[in-house]
């Protein structure tokens, strides 16, 4: 019987895709299986690959013991969240300034009525806002006439005064502080004002009116970020 040139194709074809199977099936590593003498793996009647001993799944092939796909690793953001911001606090300072006319008769240190009634709707109420942590410092000043001693005793006097009060009205003297300034800081020099700095002087004494003034710092804490 002839073969036909179509038909020995066809066997060569076959036997080409038969060494290449050997071929891969050789690359494989199978150290880790039970092989015959061809090198091919041993299964059991369902199949099933044969172990040898030293069999570890580092080892396992995909015909054998698929193994299954890892996902794909998630890589974290390399950049850390901000951290968040920093809450501290600051004392601020909230200075106010009364003149000492509206709360004393020139040269006096008793707080008049009517300082008395401007302290409850400018001070009393203010100090309601704060915390009971927060403080007030009262200093008092006056002008530059008479001694150095008698305007600092004098300005300690309405500091001390004012300080009685608030007391009085219910703020806690612990959140109370005084001090006094005498005739250092003035606001006006009046320089201008002719005549002795004496009582008598009615010019100079108006003009220094700015001079004689009860301050006071409402130091409150606030938070600020950073």
């Amino acid at each position: 019987m002839k073969t036909s040139p179509i038909m020995l194709f066809n066997a060569f074809a076959l036997t080409a895709l038969a060494m290449t199977n050997i071929a891969s099936a050789d690359e494989t590593n199978k150290d880790g299986y039970l092989t015959d003498g061809r090198g091919n793996i041993v299964r059991s009647s369902s199949g099933l690959c044969w172990h040898t001993g030293f069999w570890t799944p580092a080892m396992a092939i995909e015909e054998c013991d698929p193994v299954a796909k890892k996902p794909a690793p998630i890589i974290a953001d390399a950049t850390p969240p901000a951290p968040p911001p920093v809450v501290q606090t600051k004392t601020v300072f909230a200075p106010y300034t009364l003149q000492t006319e509206t709360l004393f008769a020139y040269n006096k240190s008793e707080l008049s009525e009517h300082g008395k009634q401007k302290m409850n709707d400018e001070v009393v109420d203010k100090m309601k806002e704060y915390t009971k942590d927060d403080v007030v410092v009262i200093t008092g000043y006056a002008d530059r006439i008479g001694s150095d001693e008698y305007n600092m005793k004098l300005s300690q006097r309405r500091a001390d005064a004012v300080k009685a009060y608030l007391v009085e009205q219910g703020v806690d003297g612990n959140r109370i502080e005084t001090a006094a300034k005498g005739k250092t800081d003035p606001v006006v020099s009046c320089d201008n004002i002719k005549g002795k700095a004496n009582r008598k002087n009615k010019a100079l004494i108006a003009c220094l009116q700015p001079n004689r003034r009860i301050v006071l710092d409402l130091k409150g804490k606030m938070p600020v970020q950073q």
